[in-house]
């Protein structure tokens, strides 16, 4: 049974809804990009585009993997999507992809978001 703050992320994910957390000490704000499991760990990999980290934030955000039972105060929000540049590289944060909001996941993820589509008018 996934956790309540996963199921939260998994919203987000869905609706396309900013996620405000606490995380290492730090207030954090992040778009959750890919969601699942390593070793048995609930994982996400989020695109952070505010708040604080041990290690800085780089300028316009960027991507953080994120340990789901280590988020506190976790809230979600309206606002504008974040999800970084373009990248090439292959994560490794979630190895187990449940949910992914590319549309076009190499990661065979067990869930798809789906979209209504659009319906021709009726003649």
């Amino acid at each position: 049974m996934p956790s309540l703050t996963y199921q939260l992320i998994m919203q987000a994910m869905i609706t396309r809804q900013q996620v405000l957390c606490m995380y290492g000490g730090f207030a954090r704000a992040i778009c959750p990009i890919i969601l699942g499991h390593t070793a048995g760990r609930e994982r996400v990999l989020a695109f952070q585009f505010a708040g604080g980290a041990s290690s800085g934030l780089e300028a316009g955000g960027q991507w953080k993997c994120f340990d789901v039972a280590d988020m506190s105060e976790v809230e979600l929000r309206q606002g504008r999507w974040h999800a970084g540049r373009s990248h090439r590289q292959p994560q490794y944060c979630v190895a187990e992809v449940e949910l992914d909001v590319n549309p076009d996941s190499p990661y065979d993820p067990t869930r798809s978001i789906t979209t209504p589509r659009s319906r021709k008018p009726r003649r």
